[in-house]
Parts: C-alpha cells; structure tokens; sequence
C-alpha cells in the first residue's frame, strides 16, 4: 500500500508540474530581444486554439489511414479508453510534429551557423534544422523527428522534412501518418517575442489532400524558463501500469 501511495504521489505530481511550469512563465514583453528578423533563437510557449493537433478539422483519411485510425485507442479524450495503445505509453518517442503541441511544455530554438536545434522539453526531444544549403535526401532512413532543412525567404525561415518513423501518432487523438509523409513549416518573427508559426502535411498514403494547419503564436517565456529533463522511463511506466492504470480500468469494466 506505501509503494501505491509513493508511485500515485509521483505521478500526481508530473501531470501536475507542466501546467504548473507554463503557468509560472509569462511572456517576457521586458528585457533586450533581438530585432533581427532572422534572429529565432528562445525559449517558447505555444498558444493555439486546436488543442493538441495541426487543427481542429482534419482532411478526409484513406481507407489505409482510416484503418490505423480505428485501431489507435488514446488515453485521453473523445476516444479515451483505459489501457489504450498510445505509443507514448511504452516510451516510444512521441515524434514530429505531435511533440510541439504540448503548450504546458516550453520548447528552445538555438542557432548556430549551418543549423538550427529545436529542443523540446516534452520528454526531453530534439530536432535539427539544417541551414548549410544542403537538400532533403529522397530516401532517409526513418527517424522519429524526421529530416529537416530550412532557408529564408525573406523574414520567413521556411522548413521542408521527410523521412518519418511511421510508429508515432500526429496528435493525441490518434490521426497516423505514413512513412511518406512531408512536412512544410513556416516560422515568422512579429516581434522580438512572438513567432507565427505554420504547417502543412502532405501524406498522400494517409489523406486525400493535404492537412493545413491553422496558424499558431510561439510567445518569448520569461528569462528564467529553462528546458529540464523530462524522460520517460520504461520500468517506472511499466510500475504505473501494473500499480495504476490497469487495476483501474479493470474496476471501471
């Protein structure tokens, strides 16, 4: 009975903490920021309107897509069920672009010549931008986070990637994505604390058309917000579904 209490004591508190943290780090609108449109470099909250996805209305999904769709069983919302399958429950990666919808998590951009590093404090990812001129390759191997390369076009630092993991989920909901994917984002300074920030997914494997997000604000978070280390850890998830999760879905049957 102790180890239940300590194990629901800790996990009380990691879903509690990240509310908790954007809470306590307001948009800086003080201090000296760089003007330099092509200046990204921060610590970010994102605002948006269309919870954890692209948007609130996704494309029509193909017969493949609309399968996988059906078999996903997320943990939280409209389709909640106990013991679902959510990759992220075994520690799998959460993947591109799902992780950057985690607005209670802040994320940092870091330039440096000939990249970009996106980090994400959402189980403690990264992503890298490539800005030295090179091109997508056509083939990649399948990474989680995908491939990335980005120029300016003018104060717009566009982003093209590919070569996605097909394993994670575009949101908590559950939509896929197949290994076909390809992403186009676009990021633009407003001000020295906010970015326009925009996406769209083209997956013809997946959708009937391709899926336009709506347009989302990353705002500055205050100079003291630092990225930690948020992981996930096989065996204490394991703990959490043999001490928590399952013995409550079971009552709830």
């Amino acid at each position: 009975m102790v180890r239940l209490h300590v194990v629901v004591a800790l996990y009380a508190a990691a879903l509690l903490s990240a509310p908790a943290f954007a809470q306590n780090t307001p948009a800086a609108k003080t201090g000296t920021q760089s003007n330099n449109p092509q200046d990204l470099s921060g610590v970010y909250i994102l605002h948006q309107k269309a919870g954890f996805s692209l948007s609130n209305t996704p494309p029509m999904m193909t017969p493949w897509a609309q399968a996988k769709y059906n078999a996903a069983k997320p943990g939280i919302g409209k389709r909640a069920q106990a013991l679902g399958n959510d990759p992220m429950m075994i520690c799998d990666p959460v993947g591109y672009p799902r992780v950057i919808f985690y607005n209670d998590y802040p994320s940092e951009i870091v330039q440096i010549p000939g990249r970009i590093i996106q980090f994400f404090d959402y189980l403690n990812a990264h992503r890298i931008i490539w800005t030295d001129g090179r091109q997508l390759e056509s083939n990649p191997d399948p990474w989680f986070y995908g491939h990335a390369v980005g120029h300016w076009d003018g104060d717009t630092l566009v982003v093209d990637s590919n070569g996605f993991d097909e394993r994670s989920w575009l949101d908590a909901d559950g939509h896929p994505h197949s290994d076909q994917m390809k992403l186009q984002e676009r990021y633009r300074k407003t001000d020295p604390n906010t970015i326009e920030w925009s996406i769209t997914l083209t997956d013809p494997k997946a959708y009937t058309q391709p899926w336009v997000s709506e347009t989302k604000t990353l705002v500055r978070a205050s100079a003291k917000t630092e990225i930690r280390e948020d992981l996930c850890v096989t065996s204490d998830e394991q703990q959490y579904l043999d001490q928590m999760r399952a013995p409550a879905a079971t009552q709830n049957r």
